[in-house]
């Protein structure tokens, strides 16, 4: 159906290539090789979703609840703990400081790693041209549209924050003359 929907609209194929290839060559997703078959293997289907706030950019969806034979990926993953910070903590949290900093992650599931063991749970199938064969590809990072993750990403964040908090404390106490232990 996707190629069907590519003959319709080439523009909406160059957009998608472009898309599939900056996550090739920015190693989120790998070519799987014939002995990669750890037994826990499944196939996500994709599909370009368009903004109306965002017109001309594409971005491409792993679809993790479509359901094979009534179960879907996300049916076999756990949701994990809401550690999401309140909004009410949030906005009291601006109150303690006189200066409150906030940031986007660019793609934050994408900059959190897939183990290896996991990565056949996150295959799918790709080529950019109907003329080549069918390969088969996995995700080597987390996916939006998991059910997991959100945890996932709130989790790596919380680890990222006390290596930032250790890192920050150790450059400052060299710059300082003070030593940590």
């Amino acid at each position: 159906m996707l190629e069907r929907r590519f003959r319709r609209d080439p523009e909406l194929k160059i957009k998608y290539v472009e898309f599939m290839n900056k996550m090739y060559d920015r190693g989120y997703m790998e070519q799987v090789s014939e002995t990669s078959y750890e037994g826990r293997e499944w196939y996500l289907p994709h599909h370009p979703v368009i903004s109306n706030k965002k017109p001309g950019k594409v971005r491409v969806v792993f679809d993790c609840a479509a359901k094979q034979a009534g179960v879907s990926l996300n049916d076999l993953l756990l949701q994990g703990p809401d550690i999401t910070n309140s909004l009410v903590g949030v906005l009291l949290r601006y109150r303690e400081e006189k200066v409150a900093v906030m940031a986007d992650i660019e793609g934050m599931f994408l900059q959190v790693v897939v183990p290896p063991e996991d990565r056949d749970a996150l295959r799918f199938l790709w080529r950019s041209n109907e003329e080549e064969e069918l390969k088969i590809y996995r995700m080597t990072r987390h996916l939006f549209g998991a059910i997991s993750s959100s945890a996932i990403a709130n989790r790596a964040l919380q680890r990222q924050e006390k290596t930032m908090d250790t890192n920050i404390v150790l450059m400052y106490g060299r710059l300082s003359g003070i030593h940590f232990t």
